[in-house]
C-alpha cells in the first residue's frame, strides 16, 4: 500500500506530461501531486526528465520551506514518507577539455576574425584584453574562426564552441551553411559528456562587488563588457543554454539583470520564477523589446547591436564619469568637448582614432 502523499504525478499520456519551466521543452516535465487532493502546487512544482541538460527539481518539500503558510497542518514534508520521487541512475561526471587543448588557441588573433572585428572598434589594445579575459582562442578549423571557452567558476573548461564569424561586420557567417561546432565533436572525444556554464563563469570570482548581467551571444557579452564594465557579463550561448537550475547556482547571491534578444524577453521573462526560486535577486531589462522597430524586431538584434552604434571614445569617457562623477562637472565647467584626433600605427599600416577633450 502506497502512503506518500506527494508523488510525481503517474503517466496518463501525453496530457500528464508538461512543459518544463526552465528548459521550456514540451512533454517533459512531471508535476507533483497530493494523494490526498488538499492541496495544489504551482505548475513549477515537479521534475524535468532531462536530467543531464536540465536538472530543475523543484520538491513540495523545498515549496513548503519557500511558502510556509501553504503547508498543510498535521503534515511533516521533511520526513521521507512525505513524498516520493522516480528513482533516478547515478549523474555521469562532468566532462572537461585539456589546459594544454585551451593554451594552443590562445594566440594567432591576427587571423582570428572576431578579434579583428573588434579591433576595428576598439583598437588593437582593448581587444586583446576582452579576448584574453574571456579566453577567446583561435581554431584552424575554419579560417578565421574563433573558439568560445565555457570556463566554469572553479576555472575547469567545460566546452569549446567553435563559430565563425565576418571580420567586417562582426556577424556570424551562415552561409552556404552555418559555421558552428564544438571541440569535443571535432577532437572525437570519447563518451563526453557536455555539461555546459555561462560563458565568462570564471570572472565571478574576481568581481564580487559587480551585478551579473546575462546575455545570449558570447560576442555581446565582449562587446558589452567594453561598453558597461561596470557588469559582469555572461553568455548563455543560446536562448535556453545555460538556463537550468544547476548552471544557475554560480549566481546565487548576485544581483542579475536578464538582457534577451529582441524577441525573446517573453521567453526570458518565463526564467525569472526559476532563478528567484533559486534565490537569485533578477530583473529582466525590457526596454528594447518596448522601442524595437519591427525590422529590428525581425532581425532579432541584441544591446550589442545598438551599443556598437555609441562612438568607443564617448565610452570610454562615460565610463571615467560614472567612476568620477566630479570629471562631468569639471567638463560642464569648463566647457570642454570630446573630439578625436589620427595617429598612423606602423605597425598595423593603420590610422587609430585617439580621444581627447578640447575646450570649445
Amino acid at each position: 500500500m502506497n502512503n506518500h502523499r506527494f508523488i510525481l504525478q503517474p503517466y496518463h499520456g501525453v496530457e500528464s506530461r508538461h512543459c518544463c519551466p526552465s528548459c521550456l521543452k514540451k512533454r517533459c516535465f512531471s508535476r507533483y501531486i497530493d494523494t490526498e487532493k488538499q492541496i495544489s502546487f504551482p505548475d513549477d512544482v515537479g521534475r524535468c526528465d532531462h536530467e543531464q541538460s536540465c536538472g530543475y527539481h523543484l520538491t513540495p518539500k523545498e515549496y513548503f520551506e519557500r511558502n510556509p503558510q501553504s503547508k498543510p497542518q498535521h503534515c511533516d514534508s521533511a520526513t521521507p514518507s512525505a513524498w516520493r520521487a522516480k528513482p533516478t541512475e547515478p549523474r555521469k561526471p562532468t566532462s572537461y577539455i585539456s589546459a594544454e587543448t585551451v593554451s594552443q588557441t590562445l594566440h594567432g588573433y591576427e587571423k582570428n576574425n572576431l578579434y579583428l572585428f573588434l579591433r576595428s572598434k576598439f583598437g588593437a589594445e582593448d581587444a586583446l584584453r576582452l579576448m584574453k579575459d574571456y579566453r577567446v582562442g583561435t581554431s584552424k578549423h575554419w579560417p578565421g574562426v574563433c573558439v568560445f571557452w565555457q570556463t566554469d567558476i572553479n576555472g575547469s573548461v567545460r566546452a569549446g564552441k567553435v563559430m565563425l564569424y565576418d571580420a567586417k561586420s562582426g556577424k556570424r557567417v551562415k552561409e552556404p551553411f552555418n559555421h558552428v561546432t564544438w571541440v569535443h565533436s571535432l577532437l572525437r572525444l570519447p563518451d563526453f559528456n557536455l555539461r555546459q556554464c555561462f560563458f565568462g563563469e570564471h570572472l565571478l570570482p574576481m568581481n564580487r562587488g559587480k551585478p551579473v548581467a546575462i546575455v545570449e551571444s558570447e560576442k555581446t557579452a565582449l562587446v558589452a563588457a567594453y561598453y558597461l564594465p561596470e557588469y559582469v557579463w555572461l553568455a548563455t550561448g543560446g536562448k535556453n543554454g545555460c538556463f537550468n537550475a544547476d548552471a544557475l547556482r554560480v549566481l546565487k547571491g548576485r544581483q542579475v539583470i536578464l538582457y534577451p534578444d529582441i524577441g525573446a524577453t517573453d521567453q526570458w521573462q518565463q526564467k525569472l520564477g526559476l532563478l528567484r526560486n533559486l534565490g537569485i535577486e533578477a530583473n529582466i531589462f525590457n526596454y528594447l523589446e518596448e522601442i524595437a522597430t519591427d525590422n529590428e524586431r525581425t532581425a532579432g538584434l541584441d544591446i550589442a547591436d545598438y551599443l556598437l552604434q555609441i562612438e568607443p571614445d564617448q565610452a570610454v569617457l562615460q565610463t571615467m564619469i560614472r567612476k568620477n562623477p566630479t570629471l562631468q562637472k569639471l567638463i560642464d565647467d569648463l566647457q570642454l568637448t570630446l573630439v578625436s584626433v589620427e595617429r598612423y600605427d606602423p605597425d598595423t599600416d593603420t590610422s587609430h582614432k585617439l580621444s581627447k577633450t578640447e575646450k570649445q
